[in-house]
């Protein structure tokens, strides 16, 4: 078993009218290995001067955390199968509607790895497969209940 930590901290700053929601909700990320990551809701649901759109809100980051958990996966499974990469790139999506409950959630994340080889690359069938495991193997993949696809 393994446990992760992150520490989220905000304070109140301005002059805004707390009690009217006239407060900024930017914050900071910091992780164990040093990382301090800016971070704020998501521009579409607290517009500025309230929200920082520079820093990254949490939708963003599920997306990124579902990519970045496939993409571990992937080029650990290419390694094994003797296959050697140069470059993955993802230009993932996610998708907030509302879900089957009426809820607003994520309910779709679509990945879209763009990788680039170095000699020879994995046929469609090993390619899909790679993906396939890569999707499987994802803990955070497992951890939700959001669809995830992988185009590629």
């Amino acid at each position: 078993m393994s446990t992760y930590t992150a520490t989220i901290r905000w304070s109140r700053t301005g002059d805004g009218d707390f009690t009217k929601g006239q407060y900024s909700r930017a914050h900071e990320w910091a992780f164990d290995g040093g990382a301090v990551v800016p971070a704020g809701p998501s521009p579409h649901i607290v517009p500025e001067p309230w929200g920082n759109p520079a820093g990254v809100d949490p939708e963003e980051a599920f997306v990124a955390s579902l990519s970045s958990c496939h993409m571990l996966f992937f080029v650990d499974f290419a390694r094994r199968a003797g296959f050697v990469l140069d470059s993955y790139v993802d230009e993932a999506e996610g998708l907030m509607e509302n879900n089957a409950a009426g809820r607003l959630a994520m309910t779709r994340v679509t990945l879209r790895p763009q990788v680039t080889w170095s000699g020879e690359p994995p046929s469609q069938a090993q390619l899909a497969d790679l993906h396939h495991r890569a999707h499987e193997a994802c803990f955070i993949a497992n951890s939700v209940t959001t669809e995830v696809t992988v185009e590629h």
